[in-house]
């Protein structure tokens, strides 16, 4: 079966999506969007008379405001090209780490999953994770150590069974000046203690994020999951500019 392969080549002012995102188009079938609205639509019509004629390559600016009536009101480059196959990649445009894989860490991976990034979980507990994921899972009885093996500019998603283990990641987290993020579970009377003890290690934990969070929600592991990912994505929009990589990172 052929595919017709659409990816956003450059976009100028406002845009659904970036550049380099892709979508496949079949004869029955698509897969991946590179926004919606009326651009995907006239591109999805583009790809199919592409299929029935035989064309190969194809490239068209679209102004969206002006040609579409999109309210984005800026433009967008598309490049067609006929395929035999799909070829869909994850691009992973940050890192996540996450300790726990308790019921919130569950709901939290399975939504990172989802996401452009490389998601590492870490847990001492081999019968806690599911059977089929696509993070790289770590099985460690120090998961301390995970903290030294992370990337720069990573994430870091604090929520396992123990509160010392708890607060030997965040400690070694915050000792780390290249991290982009920090987040704790736990509440308000959590959080206290472990900044007292922090200080009295000599550590600033006014980094830390902890109750985590967007916005306060219900107690459902995944309403908490949904939040503390929403706020680790806040941050991260933050980061970084459009069409770009991070432009620093928190407690640098």
């Amino acid at each position: 079966m052929s595919y017709v392969e659409i990816e956003v080549l450059e976009t100028r002012g406002s845009a659904p999506r970036e550049a380099g995102t892709r979508m496949w188009v079949g004869a029955e079938e698509t897969r991946g969007t590179i926004g919606g609205g009326s651009l995907e639509y006239k591109a999805m019509q583009i790809a199919r008379e592409m299929l029935l004629s035989g064309e190969e390559r194809r490239q068209r600016r679209f102004a969206l405001g002006d040609t579409l009536g999109q309210c984005c009101g800026g433009s967008v480059t598309l490049g067609f090209h006929k395929k035999d196959r799909i070829e869909e990649e994850k691009r992973t445009t940050f890192h996540v780490v996450l300790f726990g894989a308790g019921h919130v860490g569950k709901e939290a991976a399975r939504i990172l999953e989802r996401l452009p990034c490389a998601l590492t979980w870490v847990d001492p507990r081999p019968e806690q994770f599911p059977p089929q994921t696509t993070a790289r899972v770590v099985i460690e009885d120090e998961p301390i150590f995970a903290v030294d093996e992370a990337p720069a500019g990573a994430f870091y998603l604090v929520m396992t069974h123990s509160h010392a283990l708890d607060l030997e990641i965040v400690e070694r987290v915050l000792r780390r000046k290249d991290r982009a993020f920090l987040g704790l579970i736990g509440s308000e009377t959590k959080a206290a203690k472990f900044r007292a003890r922090l200080k009295a290690r000599g550590v600033d934990g006014t980094a830390l994020a902890c109750p985590i969070g967007l916005f306060k929600s219900g107690k459902h592991p995944a309403e908490v999951a949904v939040c503390a990912v929403a706020q680790l994505l806040q941050v991260r929009g933050a980061q970084v500019p459009v069409g770009g990589a991070l432009e620093g990172v928190a407690g640098a």
